[in-house]
């Protein structure tokens, strides 16, 4: 079996579903609620259609339940006004067709302090947005995990400047929290839960992620450059201040569309705290990374997936990273060794059969800066006070899947430091 076979079984041996049970908590029950009448709900689509630059939409607290989307289209300076998480609550249970509950397009929008619910898309979408606050805002479906569920709840794809703050989202199956394409941004104080993937930072420059409780999701937290989309690499994110524990929860993901894009999610394994994918200059440090059954920190290649990796201006390689400071526990148990995933680990990781891994690296590197990965080509900078102490695996796949070698040793990796230099001062201040 060639190389790239290989390392697409591998990927395949990597989504072995955990046994954790369905998470069907829910933030608050919006059924005490008083339903709102037609006409009052009819008053809030128009709002939508009629806002004009610098208006504040206000939306009085009780439930409303809407059959069409609310959208705002190239409006400016506009904030749309819930009464709070717990008030406020706009149900698209009814929407028949369109994808997003609802979709923000423009500059300085801000939406705050309600609920969405059961949105047959995404809950809230924004795009090509220069300047979006997510507030207070709190998206999920009713029913707990399930693949019929919308692809992401918060989902910001293509803009700048991008504030996402003390929000809460729920039983995605794709990411909770999910910023696509863009640049500048902020995801800070916000809590995760029974999402495939917590919180995901794909193809976008100039990130911080800290002070977020990401639980009880297939993984904690993603940082993706995936290849073919209209901005390729990104680089510069922090992640920091967080707490990513036991994210063992079933992956209920379903292939959003055709290609590699579409597919990747379904791929991510159950029991992972920090997914780095493709990612380019991340730094992770002073992160409570606790219980994840199978590894509180992924390092991978593209590659690694099987689909193809050639695209312009895009690497496939992960690459100047640095890993410190953050606190681990593997005490959660063993990885569920019913699956490939448990298997591999049991038989192929460097510290014994059956072990939970603190970090695990798949040591595939671009070989035309070396050809040797203990000169650590691609930047790889592991700086863990308790070093010693953790599990750490290196892979290597080069001799096929009758060779699989690992490597405990992360020396090669350690005594040097990564700068990754964010600005978000000015989101800070929306």
């Amino acid at each position: 079996m060639n190389r790239l076979n290989y390392l697409a079984l591998f990927f395949i041996l990597l989504v072995g579903f955990s046994c954790s049970s369905s998470s069907n908590e829910q933030t608050f029950d919006s059924s005490a609620l008083p339903r709102m009448t037609q006409e009052q709900t009819e008053k809030i689509i128009e709002d939508f259609i009629m806002a004009e630059d610098g208006q504040t939409i206000e939306i009085p607290s009780g439930f409303y339940e809407l059959n069409t989307q609310l959208i705002l289209d190239n409006k400016s300076n506009i904030t749309i006004q819930g009464s709070g998480m717990k008030e406020t609550v706009l149900s698209f249970k009814n929407l028949k067709s369109g994808g997003e509950g609802i979709k923000l397009v423009g500059n300085n929008l801000t939406i705050q302090d309600l609920t969405v619910e059961d949105a047959p898309g995404d809950g809230v979408k924004a795009q090509h947005a220069n300047g979006i606050t997510f507030r207070r805002i709190n998206v999920t479906w009713t029913n707990g995990d399930k693949s019929k569920n919308g692809t992401y709840a918060i989902y910001p794809v293509q803009c700048k400047n991008v504030m996402i703050d003390d929000v809460i989202a729920s039983h995605s199956r794709d990411a909770g929290i999910y910023v696509g394409q863009s640049e500048n941004i902020i995801v800070k104080n916000s809590l995760a839960f029974g999402n495939v993937a917590g919180i995901e930072i794909e193809n976008c420059d100039n990130a911080e992620v800290f002070g977020n409780v990401a639980r009880d999701n297939s993984a904690g937290i993603l940082v993706f450059n995936l290849p073919g989309l209209p901005k390729s690499d990104g680089a510069k994110t922090k992640i920091y201040d967080n707490d990513i524990i036991e994210n063992n929860h079933e992956n209920f993901a379903t292939a959003t569309g055709e290609g590699a894009n579409g597919n990747t999610v379904t791929m991510i394994p159950p029991g992972s705290g920090v997914i780095l994918l493709a990612a380019k200059e991340v730094e992770i440090y002073n992160n409570r990374i606790l219980r994840n059954k199978t590894t509180g920190v992924a390092i991978a290649s593209y590659q690694i997936t099987g689909f193809p990796s050639d695209a312009p201006n895009w690497s496939p390689f992960t690459k100047d990273i640095f890993i410190h400071d953050n606190e681990y526990d593997r005490t959660k148990g063993f990885p569920d060794l019913s699956r490939e995933l448990g298997q591999l680990i049991s038989i192929y990781n460097a510290h014994g059969k059956a072990k939970t891994q603190d970090i695990i690296y798949d040591g595939i590197w671009d070989e035309s800066i070396s050809n040797d990965i203990t000169t650590n080509p691609m930047k790889v900078c592991l700086t863990e006070k308790n070093m010693a102490d953790l599990f750490f695996t290196r892979f290597d796949f080069s001799e096929g899947e009758d060779n699989i070698k690992s490597f405990a040793d992360a020396t090669p990796f350690q005594n040097c430091k990564v700068s990754v230099e964010t600005n978000v001062s000015e989101i800070a201040e929306m």
